[in-house]
């Protein structure tokens, strides 16, 4: 009996173990629905530097690559506008402290190339974007991002010229990228940098916005990054004109507007030859 009971036993712990492998599976790791998952796993955990990672991933994905293009186009410009405002204020940190001022020097430098990596990525995908995805209104299937409007405290240490920790400086990358990530957001949704207007957008779920409302709030991030490429900061006018050209074709895009008449001026005045930037 003991035999014929374990017997049985055993029969109908397999029988349940089966039941439960046929059920539905999580997304292999590799695939698309796998980075699509993890995306929106470290994006509500606020880490867009691993969502930046796992959205470019999706790029080439006939399933998600153009649904998830603005979400994409979203954070990179966000990081590199957080990124942007870090190095300017280490910047002002150098001219503060004459005695010691090469620590917020290499911090300038260091954030600034990685302020390009996210300009040139979100250009790219921008590129692609304006190219093959003519979605009408464009929709933000994510939250409104973690994060804060306001300039986080050390960042005035900085720019005083304060010597900051190592680890305070990480912690402020971090606050940097969501500040960066969250007025992005804001000003690509049409609320200006009414954050607070922007949230409240969010709280009915996915976002629906006219595309040139998107479209123009995508032409002022990237002609803010193409001042990255000015003689005073990486001085590269080849990626420069490259950025200015990607904010033209986007603010080209849109009906006529004062909005779009002035950012395109701005944007001509830049691309006069000869014009020291």
């Amino acid at each position: 009996m003991p035999r014929a009971f374990l017997a049985f036993a055993v029969a109908g712990f397999s029988l349940i173990a089966a039941g439960c492998s046929s059920g539905p599976q999580p997304p292999q790791p590799g695939t698309p629905g796998f980075y699509l998952a993890a995306a929106k796993s470290t994006y509500a955990a606020g880490d867009f530097l691993k969502t930046n990672d796992n959205l470019s991933q999706l790029s080439t994905s006939a399933d998600y690559g153009a649904r998830t293009q603005p979400w994409s186009i979203a954070i990179s410009a966000g990081l590199a506008k957080g990124y942007m405002d870090l190095a300017d204020n280490f910047e002002y940190g150098a001219r503060a402290n004459r005695t010691n001022p090469t620590p917020f020097r290499r911090q300038t430098q260091q954030l600034r190339s990685m302020a390009s990596s996210s300009a040139l990525q979100c250009a790219e995908t921008a590129h692609k974007y304006m190219a093959a995805n003519t979605a009408d209104p464009v929709v933000f299937e994510f939250p409104f991002p973690s994060g804060s409007a306001a300039e986080p405290v050390q960042l005035q240490r900085v720019a005083k010229g304060m010597i900051v920790p190592d680890a305070d400086i990480e912690a402020l990358q971090k606050s940097m990228r969501q500040r960066g990530v969250l007025l992005t957001v804001t000003r690509m949704v049409g609320a200006g940098e009414d954050s607070a207007k922007a949230l409240e957008m969010f709280k009915g779920g996915e976002v629906k916005i006219p595309r040139a409302t998107f479209l123009l709030g995508l032409a002022q991030s990237l002609f803010d990054e193409a001042n990255l490429y000015a003689s005073q900061k990486q001085d590269q006018p080849d990626r420069m004109k490259l950025m200015l050209n990607e904010a033209t074709e986007a603010a080209k895009a849109v009906p006529e507007s004062k909005e779009s008449k002035e950012l395109l001026a701005k944007i001509a005045k830049l691309q006069k030859p000869g014009k020291k930037t």
